[in-house]
């Protein structure tokens, strides 16, 4: 019986395609690389990408409702279903709305979580999710797509040393399963204000770093749609996510960001509530003045950079670039607030295209030009390439991504700027603690020192109560000297000790009065009044002490800075930790920021009778045991060797993309590792270098043409039905899904696998353990100690799985329960020992001994596959049935809450009835 198959609208099954010798030789590959299958993964996402009507069907309403085990299962491979959720996830930014992003993004977690396979099923998610971003973003370069479709089938397998290789490749560390690492980020931006990415894009990937704690970082306002997608997004990847809107104001000549953080909320739809109430909505609509200010201040720096920059950086770079257009600009922004670092980021790309187009008329003279000239091209191609354009855009407006708008534009669009720029701190605080709402307020302390955050902490009454001690971008840049002054500051709040206190704040004095500021005086007779009122800068913070927040302001736009996420290393694996050891000592760089954590275990008793309840030991040992971690976020201090690393990294390489001679297929092929080899092939390359050994050493140790021919096909014979039948048993043996046949439940690369470690198994337990070791060095033999030869032979065969279970990255639980297999195997050895020999002395042989003596090796290998294969398949049919409670419950849930919706829409109506398909009012509806 075959497979059913299903046809569904909107994209063919199984698309023409051409032969794989044909696809591969259309883009210079040798035949024996890749499959069929990373052929028609690439042209179906190629198809979700670039063909936007047809993810008609994929808009459907009741898609999102099939579990990946359900029925799609059985219509499209899981890969494929894969790849159409990320499709639809980074393209519907352009072609869709926040339905779709949300839709694509609950489908596609269902998709890689639900269906994970291996004991890493979380990494190996992450792993998957980050090959396939991978795969949709290397449309322009085939053979990339290529070998990343092939890491993707062969990650999905879950074997953990393929998952970490994965990992390591795109910089992400391993997290543990438990999934309580502490792993957060405090400053973030998606594409609603200077970010790359949606909301929803933004929460995939921080998920896929590992990181469980956010702040998404708004300008002065929040629309109600951007919230929605955001909380309803983190709900989803179950993110614990916060927003927080940053307001600007003045102070002593300086600009202050004020990070103001609602929270108290049970849900999404309790902070869209609060966004409509008056005092917030009036609130909201200052800071759309504000922004649209801001904004224009942008666009007034764009018309500057035309008339006075532009001149200038074309000499310098000796191109011809156009003036930046103001609609294009606008485009370029999409549904962000305009800011300079757009500008930025526009200007570099706009200064890409124009060396672009002179490096194609530099190509076109280097053919006919002569020696001179060449040698003056290739010097600029090669200058140009490595030519830092993001550096040349930061000088073009001296830093100002780091600064407010109006810093960095001297003569602003209006002289009445919105009274929500014009308020100082104290006035713009009483306004946000007249809102209906919990909050916290944390204060930026990019352009500040020691002496303005102790004068804006104490006016502020204690209202203050976060300071974003340490940020990733400035740490980067350099720009963190003042940040220990500081931290010192905030420890001596923090210690409710007033002596320790006074001394800080005379050092502080004393620094104000020893450097030259602005309002020198006022400030120091300010930290004056201050320093004679301690008791009350105690005071606002003895009960709520003033913590620190850590965050990367990331964006997503520039490789040259370091990713989202930072991770306090001690809630790491220890695996990872060692890792991170030796990436220190290689000159990995250890971020300057210490957070105390405590280990914090929670016993859950388990629901038994009164009498286990009575036993003391017994509720310990039968309880669930919950491990996580405490964070003493207000014991946060800078150091010099800290405990908390960048999830991140930086890209410091610099390539244009400009080169004499353009890129060609074959030039993006590059040399191809043999892990892209052809699966068949490489299967089959596996199962003849095991069999090699196997076979010369029956043929030389056996004078018996049975063994000394057929010994070795016995031995794989042996293993290879060891392995379908513990697949057959894991699907559920005899009592499998008739829709499903044997062959769906095995897997050929793990037989493949098998063959080959078990092929080296013959010499060590045929030749060198039984024969060498046992029968010449020891005279241990069938007929003289039988069981202790068993026994040996068990205990080797168990320390060899162990030792290439262990070299393959199996967990912990399979390489020691592959060595007791070995020792449950003894009995069953005897037993078949002694059943052959009673069936050769009922046969009349001769020399019965002898004979069992020669097939040991085999009877032992026959005892151990057969334990394997009754104690694996078992256990892989209790993992199976885990894994179908685990499906059942999610569905039901599903299935109550749409109940619970029903119910809620008729309040006064037993809904019921409503179900019953004899009711006469759903026929007049449906009528």
């Amino acid at each position: 019986m075959s497979n059913p198959t299903l046809k569904l609208p909107g994209l063919d099954a199984k698309p023409a395609a051409l032969s794989l010798k044909a696809a591969n030789a259309a883009l210079g590959i040798p035949a024996y690389y890749f499959d069929r299958r990373d052929h028609a993964l690439v042209r179906i996402i190629n198809q979700v990408v670039g063909d936007t009507h047809r993810l008609a069907y994929l808009r459907r309403q009741y898609y999102g409702y099939f579990h990946p085990h359900g029925i799609k299962e059985m219509t499209e491979s899981r890969s494929l279903c894969i790849a159409y959720a990320m499709g639809r996830l980074l393209t519907s930014l352009a072609i869709g709305g926040v339905d779709d992003r949300l839709e694509a993004l609950r489908a596609l977690r269902a998709e890689v979580l639900d269906t994970a396979e291996g004991p890493l099923p979380k990494n190996t998610a992450r792993a998957l999710m980050q090959i396939m971003k991978e795969v949709i973003r290397s449309r322009d370069n085939p053979v990339r797509q290529l070998r990343l479709a092939h890491d993707f089938r062969i990650t999905a397998a879950g074997k953990p040393r393929v998952v970490r290789k994965q990992l390591r490749r795109y910089g992400l560390l391993e997290m543990p399963e438990r999934w309580n690492q502490v792993a957060f980020d405090d400053h973030l931006h998606d594409a609603h204000t200077k970010g790359r990415k949606s909301s929803t894009h933004l929460i995939m990937d921080a998920w896929i770093r590992g990181i469980r704690r956010l702040r998404i970082v708004h300008y002065s306002h929040i629309e109600p749609r951007f919230a929605t997608e955001l909380l309803e997004a983190a709900r989803i990847m179950q993110i614990d996510v916060r927003i927080g809107i940053e307001f600007h104001t003045r102070f002593r000549g300086k600009t202050v960001n004020l990070i103001w953080v609602p929270r108290s909320f049970t849900d999404a739809q309790a902070f869209l509530c609060f966004l409509e109430e008056p005092a917030m909505a009036a609130l909201m609509e200052k800071g759309r003045q504000a922004s649209d200010y801001q904004q224009a201040l942008v666009m007034q720096r764009l018309a500057v950079f035309n008339q006075k920059d532009l001149p200038q950086l074309n000499h310098r770079l000796q191109m011809q670039m156009p003036p930046l257009d103001p609609r294009a600009f606008a485009t370029f922004v999409g549904m962000g607030q305009k800011s300079i670092l757009h500008l930025q980021i526009f200007l570099q790309q706009e200064m890409l295209a124009a060396l672009q187009r002179k490096a194609e008329q530099l190509r076109t003279v280097y053919a006919t030009a002569e020696a001179e000239d060449r040698k003056a091209i290739a010097a600029w191609f090669e200058r140009t390439n490595r030519l830092d354009l993001g550096q040349v855009a930061d000088d073009v407006f001296k830093g100002g991504a780091g600064q407010a708008v109006h810093d960095i534009v001297p003569h602003p669009v209006t002289d009445d700027p919105p009274d929500l720029l014009t308020q100082t701190p104290g006035e713009l605080l009483a306004r946000l603690a007249a809102q209906p709402a919990g909050y916290h307020i944390t204060i930026n302390l990019s352009n500040l020192e020691a002496a303005d955050v102790l004068e804006l902490l104490y006016d502020s009454n204690g209202a203050i109560t976060r300071l974003e001690l340490f940020n990733l971008k400035d740490w980067a840049a350099g720009h963190t000297a003042h940040i220990p002054e500081i931290n010192r500051l905030q420890e001596a709040i923090n210690s409710n000790n007033p002596l320790r206190l006074k001394r800080v704040i005379q050092d502080i004095i004393r620094t104000v009065e020893t450097t030259p500021v602005t309002e020198k005086a006022a400030r120091i007779a300010k930290l004056k009044i201050i320093l004679h009122d301690i008791v009350s800068l105690q005071a606002m913070y003895r009960h709520r002490p003033l913590k620190a927040r850590m965050g990367s302001d990331y964006t997503g736009r520039s490789p040259r800075f370091y990713g989202m996420g930072l991770a306090v290393v001690e809630t790491l694996p220890p695996r990872v930790q060692r890792q991170l050891r030796r990436e220190l000592q290689a000159g990995r760089k250890r971020l300057p920021i210490e957070i105390t954590v405590h280990k914090r275990f929670t016993f859950i008793p388990a629901r038994n009778g009164d009498t286990v309840r009575r036993r003391r030991w017994w509720r310990r040992r039968l309880a669930t045991r919950h491990l996580d971690w405490d964070v003493q976020s207000e014991a946060t201090r800078i150091v010099d060797h800290g405990n908390v690393i960048a999830l991140g990294v930086t890209d410091p390489t610099v390539d244009n993309g400009l080169r004499i001679e353009p890129n060609t297929p074959e030039a993006l092929a590059g040399r191809l590792s043999p892990s892209y080899l052809n699966s068949h092939i490489r299967n089959l390359f596996k199962v003849v270098s095991g069999f090699i050994p196997a076979f010369a050493t029956f043929y030389i140790t056996k004078d018996w043409w049975l063994l000394a021919y057929l010994g070795a096909f016995i031995w794989f014979g042996i293993t290879g039905v060891r392995n379908v039948v513990q697949s057959v048993l894991g699907g559920g043996g005899l009592r499998r899904s008739p829709l499903l046949r044997w062959n769906v439940y095995v897997s050929w690369d793990r037989i493949a696998d098998s063959l080959l470690f078990t092929g080296f198994s013959v010499p060590l337990l045929d030749y060198l353990t039984k024969t060498v070791v046992l029968e010449r060095m020891c005279g241990i033999t069938i007929a003289t100690h039988p069981i202790v030869l068993y026994t040996l032979m068990a205990v080797v065969n168990g320390l060899y799985l162990s030792t290439h279970n262990a070299l393959r990255g199996l967990p912990k639980a399979a390489v020691y329960g592959n060595f007791f297999r070995s020792a449950l195997s003894i009995p069953v050895a005897l037993l078949i020992n002694l059943a052959v020999g009673q069936l050769l002395t009922a046969a009349g042989a001769l020399n019965i001994t002898d004979v069992l003596q020669k097939w040991a090796a085999i009877i032992s290998k026959t005892a151990s596959d057969f334990m394997a294969g009754i104690i694996e398949g078992t256990a892989d049919r209790h993992q199976n049935i885990r894994l179908r409670y685990r499906d059942y419950r999610n569905k039901m849930a599903d299935l109550m809450d749409i109940y619970a919706r029903l119910e809620l829409l008729y309040p006064e109506t037993e809904t019921y009835p409503l179900l019953d398909p004899s009711d006469t009012r759903r026929r007049s509806t449906n009528q």
